[in-house]
């Protein structure tokens, strides 16, 4: 990470940081500083960071999510308040929430631009922890700023203190830890300065960023501090784009002209690397078909002639089947998850080998991989050159457009709604999404069977409109990440899909949403439980016990009628405007509605339970979940018997 530092605008008054009332005085190094407190110093501060890669600046730290109590009211707050539009604030709901709201933002802005996010202390801060480790498993940047218990520990407790008899410097806090990619307890308003420099260059570090934490105990941030001038000049972090080792080049080009069978597989670091473009003009040069992640999918287009869809446990039957017999498997800005191998049982050809082109080293290696480290862009752009005139056999190349085209006809038979008064099914609704949107749409998803079923079926047309996160598929995350995605997407239409069980742990942002007037697209598909485990507990012998939404019956398990819970309802309660649907024929029509509004919308559908030959095709690879090794329930047997079959294909790539 390099820094550049732009020193205009830096000579004192309030013009340079939007901080009222602040004046420059000399200090006793006769340079001049600022007396401000810590929290009025941070947020002056964060006004005045950017990033900039090729050519192009943004703004660090758009804007800061903030819920108030105790821990940082008269603080982060107050600092907030008194800097007025140099630092614009959100009010989220819920603290979990604002981080999935920065989170979705930082990712449609290709994580050029990020978001804070500010809470009291003890449950509003233990809040951050879920929305923390999706950002940093999803390589993703939000700065976290938490109130903490006071440094100077005039009471002892105070209220919503965490105390550890063998550690005084202990706080819930420390949760976040393992958690971020940076963490600081700032205990001293000095110790700021090198605490919110270290904070920025991990958040513009693409190979490092992720969550970055500044525990900011609460009399901290309200002491006054004499502030060198310098602090808050314009900083603009340049964001690199290493490239490869030119020994590591060489290898990798030789590798990829060696191989018969060559299979791509595109990860989110092409996306985060903007290397899309790249990626088409190598897979327009070298003729090498590219399978997709959930973090992805999109890298191309679903009709350009290289595009095979997803692969692993949720993809295609081309992915999954080319993924058997490849004999060099180069992953592109992927982690490899047990969801892309199969849990290590896809890549069966015995001589397969892998390339690894990552920004990191750690996952470059991954698989036993040849290294190539590097930007995604910058090495694919290397590895094109390098290769000019290679390209894979023609036979090769007709036998996986032949494969894509019989996929796409599953696709369609499965999409088709022939009887427009029938309920839809889940795959009906997809397939309705489908006949509607254009390049300028953006899916959000990211947990229950709906990732399955868009990563194996869903056209994606532009780079950024396929947006799961499946990196850490978190239920809740939909509702408020389509609200970071419209403030980082404004005119584009944003949905949000999803199902009841998701519905129903997180929907309170939907509140922020009408407050801010953001035009998101809310799609609830009800199904009356959690359909994705219902259908993991039948394959593992757990009879889908606990997964439906019912009451109980005689037998204390719950299959007695199912609860009367009316989500259109509840949506409707916290101010969105609700279109109800119950057949194939109003739901086109509701989509179409919900498209064109210009304020949050809600669609509730309840879906149909698809008959034969009308859901989405079984998974075309196996994911490895444990069943029980001893059992006396018959489907628990049986299953134990599928799963030792399936276990036994799995191996370790040396």
């Amino acid at each position: 990470m390099t820094e550049r530092s732009a020193t205009t605008g830096t000579t004192g008054g309030t013009g340079s940081t939007g901080a009222p009332g602040s004046t420059a005085t000399p200090g006793t190094t006769g340079a001049p500083t600022r007396r401000l407190t810590t929290a009025q110093a941070l947020i002056a501060f964060l006004a005045r960071q950017y990033t900039e890669r090729d050519g192009h600046r943004h703004r660090l730290i758009a804007a800061t999510w903030g819920i108030f109590g105790h821990g940082n009211v008269a603080g982060i707050g107050q600092a907030l308040l008194e800097t007025g539009p140099a630092m614009p604030y959100l009010q989220g709901r819920n603290e979990q929430s604002m981080v999935h709201a920065a989170v979705g933002y930082a990712r449609q802005s290709g994580r050029l631009s990020a978001q804070a996010v500010t809470t009291s202390i003890g449950p509003g801060a233990t809040n951050l922890v879920t929305g923390a480790a999706l950002a940093t498993v999803n390589h993703l940047p939000v700065l976290l700023l938490p109130g903490d218990t006071f440094a100077t520990r005039p009471a002892d407790p105070v209220l919503q203190q965490l105390e550890v008899p063998f550690a005084g410097d202990v706080s819930v806090n420390d949760c976040l830890r393992p958690v971020s990619r940076y963490f600081d307890r700032v205990t001293r308003p000095e110790a700021l300065i090198p605490a919110a420099l270290h904070a920025m260059r991990v958040l513009a570090d693409p190979a490092e960023t992720g969550a970055v934490t500044l525990a900011l105990p609460q009399d901290v941030q309200a002491e006054a501090h004499d502030w060198p001038e310098e602090f808050f000049a314009e900083r603009v972090w340049h964001v690199r784009r290493p490239a490869p080792d030119p020994h590591e080049l060489d290898r990798a080009a030789s590798a990829v002209r060696a191989a018969r069978r060559p299979l791509i597989v595109a990860g989110g670091g092409v996306h985060h690397s903007a290397a899309e473009e790249a990626l088409a003009a190598f897979a327009d040069a070298t003729r090498i078909p590219v399978a997709s992640t959930q973090a992805g999918k999109g890298s191309l287009r679903h009709d350009h002639p290289a595009d095979i869809g997803g692969i692993g446990h949720t993809g295609t039957a081309t992915a999954d089947d080319l993924a058997r017999t490849a004999d060099l498997v180069i992953g592109t800005g992927t982690r490899f998850t047990d969801f892309t191998t199969a849990s290590a049982t896809l890549f069966q050809n015995p001589d397969v080998r892998f390339l690894g082109v990552n920004i990191t080293g750690f996952d470059a290696h991954k698989l036993a991989a040849l290294p190539l480290v590097a930007d995604a862009r910058t090495a694919l752009e290397a590895l094109t050159a390098a290769l000019a005139g290679h390209r894979t056999d023609p036979a090769y190349e007709a036998e996986y457009t032949g494969a894509k085209d019989r996929w796409e006809r599953r696709v369609d038979t499965v999409y088709a709604t022939p009887d427009p008064r029938a309920r839809p099914t889940q795959t009906q609704v997809l397939g309705l999404l489908d006949e509607l949107v254009t390049d300028d749409d953006i899916l959000i998803n990211a947990a229950g069977s709906l990732p399955g079923d868009l990563h194996k079926l869903w056209r994606t047309r532009s780079p950024r409109q396929y947006h799961v996160e499946y990196g850490y598929s978190c239920m809740g995350y939909e509702i408020p990440a389509a609200i970071g995605v419209q403030l980082a997407a404004p005119g584009r239409p944003v949905w949000a899909l999803v199902g009841d069980g998701t519905y129903l742990m997180n929907p309170t942002e939907i509140v922020t949403a009408v407050q801010e007037d953001l035009p998101v697209k809310l799609v609830v598909l009800q199904n009356h439980g959690y359909a994705s485990i219902g259908g993991l507990s039948e394959s593992t012998g757990g009879e889908r016990f606990g997964t439906a939404y019912r009451h109980r019956a005689a037998d204390t398990r719950f299959t007695g009628p199912p609860l009367p819970v009316d989500l259109a309802a509840n949506a409707a309660s916290l101010g969105m405007r609700v279109l109800r649907a119950g057949t194939v024929g109003e739901l086109r029509e509701a989509l179409a509605e919900a498209r064109a509004a210009d304020r949050p919308v809600c669609v509730h559908v309840e879906t149909e339970t698809p008959g034969a030959g009308q859901g989405p095709p079984d998974a075309q690879a196996w994911w490895d979940v444990p069943v029980a090794e001893t059992a006396t329930r018959p489907a628990a047997v049986a299953a134990r018997k599928e799963y030792e079959r399936h276990s036994a294909g799995r191996r370790r790539h040396l």
